[in-house]
């Protein structure tokens, strides 16, 4: 099982990080021990001290696939779900003023939680869905996919260039703006739509 994710694929995101837009998808992969589910708790780590939200819609692969194009790519997932790619942004940004790889502050152990999914039919258009996150209880982010720069099937497609898709994968497609720090004692919820999908403590 491997997990995908999309960088900077919202425009006020880019802007609040100060980034630019890349001319194609901005591909990292997290390792299977960065998965956290069943809304179990995540353990705040001791080598950060500046641990950041980025939520995002997260699709899960059906069936193996290779080269796909994006207008066959939607045969290639039917469900769902809502996922927190946590960023340790102090070691994210030694790494990025060194043009080291980010894995060390993308993809440590619990960095990938990751909600029950939903059938996409019980969605009424892929192009416009709703999603936001909660912290203790207030709104911090909240996006549309109608502001995807890349959207679900041509990231499927761009992936599937360089990486052959299983069944099992997942897909994180990129968080809107509202990034920001968590801190022990925190509460996480987060919702599709009017669905509450998300809801751990930070420990």
């Amino acid at each position: 099982m491997k997990i995908f994710c999309i960088g900077l694929n919202y425009a006020k995101h880019i802007e609040e990080m100060k980034s630019f837009k890349a001319t194609d998808p901005v591909i990292f992969s997290k390792p299977e021990t960065a998965l956290l589910k069943n809304n179990a708790p995540f353990y705040y780590p001791d080598f950060s001290n500046n641990i950041h939200h980025e939520t995002e819609l997260v699709i899960r692969i059906n069936k193996p696939g290779k080269n796909i194009k994006a207008k066959f790519a939607h045969k290639y997932y039917d469900e769902i779900g809502i996922g927190i790619d946590f960023t340790a942004r102090d070691i994210q940004m030694d790494l990025k003023k060194n043009g080291h790889p980010w894995d060390k502050s993308k993809g440590f152990d619990g960095a990938a939680p990751v909600s029950k999914f939903i059938n996409k039919k019980e969605l009424n258009d892929l192009n416009d869905i709703n999603f936001h996150m909660n912290l203790n209880g207030n709104t911090v982010q909240k996006g549309n996919t109608k502001d995807l720069i890349n959207s679900f099937d041509e990231i499927i497609e761009d992936i599937s260039k360089y990486f052959t898709l299983k069944k099992g994968d997942f897909i994180f497609t990129g968080t809107p703006e509202g990034v920001g720090p968590v801190a022990i004692g925190d509460r996480i919820e987060a919702y599709i739509e009017d669905e509450k999908m998300l809801n751990f403590n930070i420990k």
